[in-house]
């Protein structure tokens, strides 16, 4: 069997009809979704599949969404094709994805990752006031220009901190809007392709999201975590960590932390992995992972058909 590893899409991969598919397909998929939607005592599959899409695209209801989507691939992969993530090298998700790629190790429990999610979504949406904060991104600079443009931002007034080394050349900034107007019109008049706000509903990953890291905590002391079956790479770190009191201090740090992507998969090729499985929605990861390493093989898991391939593609 080839070396590969799952990865777990974050925010703004949702859709309306995301993994219908997956469950008229397959009863173990069915499963997660009911599971999701009796821990959250909610019908969000129903949102999911036929509801509407500004509804959808609340964080609160985003971030269970995707890791249902995600997590009934890896379930249905399991059940239908024998391939869990015990086989995998490692498992990654960017941001809620790394919940999702727990979840699939069977550090946490699927419906304690359902409620921990809708806690996230919610501390995430409530730690900033509306039009206060802001995210920007900056298209075909290095990590030192972005630097640049955050202390330029900051010079110009509260937080700006670079949020997602996505690719080389796709950076992310996030903090008050003030500091990322100014951030971006530094990049721009300092030989930045392009500086563009993003139309996010808050300020993900940087400072301001302190009292989202803080309710992160408290719920996080209250949830079992157990040594994932294959280990995690982190977003915080970009290495591999295994330890539960670890994994669960990373998870808070991650709401105000870098996701250093770039460098976590960059870290999964240097220790062998020739192809990767984005679970659940899209193919954000898949096209992100072109522009950090060629050479590495990306499916998508989103369908049936996907699953089906993947499976023989790394059976060999």
């Amino acid at each position: 069997m080839r070396k590969f590893a799952f990865i777990f899409p974050g925010q703004g991969s949702q859709e309306i009809g995301m993994g219908k598919a997956l469950a008229d397909a397959f009863q173990s998929a069915r499963d997660v979704f009911a599971e999701v939607d009796e821990a959250l005592g909610q019908d969000l599959s129903a949102l999911m599949w036929n509801g509407d899409m500004e509804e959808l695209t609340l964080t609160a209801n985003t971030q269970p969404a995707l890791m249902a989507h995600s997590l009934a691939a890896m379930r249905a992969l399991e059940a239908e094709f024998g391939l869990s993530a015990r086989d995998a090298a490692f498992v990654a998700g960017h941001s809620l994805g790394e919940y999702s790629a727990l979840a699939s190790a069977g550090a946490i429990s699927l419906a304690d990752t359902a409620r921990l999610l809708r806690i996230r979504g919610n501390a995430m949406q409530g730690a900033v006031k509306p039009g206060a904060g802001a995210m920007a991104a900056l298209l075909g600079a290095d990590i030192t220009q972005a630097e640049a443009a955050c202390e330029a931002g900051r010079k110009a007034g509260g937080a700006c901190e670079v949020a997602n080394d996505n690719a080389p050349g796709q950076l992310v900034l996030s903090g008050t809007k003030t500091a990322i107007d100014a951030a971006c019109a530094y990049a721009r008049e300092n030989g930045v392709k392009k500086a563009m706000p993003l139309n996010v509903s808050a300020p993900f990953h940087c400072s301001l999201m302190q009292p989202a890291a803080d309710a992160m905590a408290e719920a996080l002391s209250e949830v079992i975590i157990n040594s994932p079956s294959t280990p995690l790479v982190a977003n915080v770190s970009a290495h591999a960590v295994t330890e539960p009191e670890t994994i669960r201090r990373n998870l808070v740090e991650q709401v105000t932390g870098r996701v250093r992507w770039t460098e976590s998969v960059q870290f999964m090729v240097a220790q062998g992995v020739e192809a990767t499985g984005e679970a659940g929605n899209g193919k954000v990861l898949t096209v992100m992972q072109r522009r950090i390493e060629k050479s590495l093989n990306g499916f998508t898991l989103g369908t049936p058909e996907d699953l089906e391939a993947f499976a023989e593609a790394m059976k060999g």
